[in-house]
C-alpha cells in the first residue's frame, strides 16, 4: 500500500511523519505512539479519521466519506470531493435544529442505518465566519491549520437513523441549483468512489465484502449528485433545495 501504510487480513500500520504510528487490529484495539515533538492535536486528528475509519472496516461497517445530518425520524448523507460543501451544510443544518448524525467518517451498520459518529463538527474558520460561527475559544484540529472543532453538545443523535437519501454534492459554474439521480451500476460506482479510505479496503483483503455492502446500499437507498453554484455559495438555497427534494420522496418525516 505505500512505504507508510501497511495492511493485512485483520491489521492496519499507519506512520504518519512526525505526527505519530497507529497500529489498529481486528476492529478492536488501537495502539499508537507519538513522534518526539509531536502535538496532541495532530495525533487525535489522524486517530479520530484514518485509524477510526480502519477500525469501524475491520468490524465490517461500510464507510462513507461525508456528514449525516437528522432529517425526521431519518438521515440524510451528504458525500463528495474537499470544498464541496458537506461540513458548511452539516454546519447550517444544526444551526436550524438538525442533530448531527456523523462528520467526515459516516459509518453504515449492517442494517443499513447511519451510525453516530464523534459529537462535533470540524469546520474551516472561513466556514465558521461565514455562519456566524464564533471560533474564540475552539480548538483547532492541528496548530498549523485554521480548521476548528466545534462541540454539538445535545445537537448530536446518539443512536443509528435510518437513511433517507446520499446526495452528493459538486460545485459548478452556473448560477442555479439542479439535481440528477443515479441509478443502476452508476450508483455503485459512486458509493465505491465516496468511500472512506478505499485503499485501506483492499489492502485488508475486504474487496468482496465492500462490494456487497454497495450493491446492499444501492438497492435500497436514493442517491443523487446536486450539482450547486460555486460562485457565492447559498448556504440556505442549498439546504431548502435538499429538504424540498426529500419532501418530495417522503423522506422528510
Amino acid at each position: 500500500m505505500g512505504p507508510f501504510c501497511h495492511a493485512a487480513e485483520h491489521a492496519l500500520w499507519l506512520h504518519v511523519p512526525g505526527v505519530a504510528r497507529y497500529l489498529i487490529r481486528d476492529g478492536r484495539e488501537l495502539t499508537y505512539a507519538p513522534e518526539t515533538g509531536a502535538d496532541e492535536g495532530s495525533v487525535r486528528v489522524f486517530m479520530l479519521g484514518s485509524c477510526i475509519g480502519a477500525l469501524l472496516l475491520q468490524r465490517q461497517q461500510m464507510v462513507l466519506h461525508g456528514n449525516a445530518f437528522e432529517v425526521g425520524d431519518r438521515c440524510v448523507i451528504c458525500v463528495g470531493s474537499s470544498g464541496a460543501g458537506k461540513s458548511t451544510l452539516a454546519a447550517r443544518m444544526l444551526q436550524r435544529g438538525h442533530r448531527i448524525i456523523a462528520d467526515d467518517v459516516c459509518a453504515i451498520d449492517p442494517q443499513g442505518r447511519a451510525v453516530p459518529g464523534m459529537p462535533r463538527l470540524k469546520l474551516w474558520q472561513e466556514t465558521a465566519r461565514r455562519l456566524g460561527i464564533d471560533i474564540a475559544g475552539l480548538q483547532r484540529i492541528r496548530p498549523s491549520i485554521a480548521k476548528f472543532d466545534l462541540p454539538i453538545g445535545d445537537a448530536f443523535r446518539t443512536d443509528p437513523a435510518s437513511i433517507a437519501a446520499i446526495y452528493i454534492l459538486k460545485p459548478w459554474n452556473r448560477d442555479h441549483f439542479a439535481i440528477d439521480e443515479i441509478k443502476g451500476i452508476e450508483k455503485f460506482q459512486a458509493l465505491r468512489a465516496n468511500s472512506y479510505r478505499y485503499r485501506f479496503l483492499k489492502g485488508m483483503d475486504l474487496g468482496p465484502w465492500h462490494l456487497q455492502q454497495c450493491s446492499a446500499l444501492a438497492g435500497t437507498v436514493p442517491l443523487a449528485q446536486i450539482s450547486r453554484p460555486r460562485v457565492g455559495f447559498d448556504i440556505d438555497g442549498l439546504a431548502d433545495f435538499i429538504l424540498t427534494d426529500l419532501s418530495g420522496r417522503g423522506g422528510a418525516g
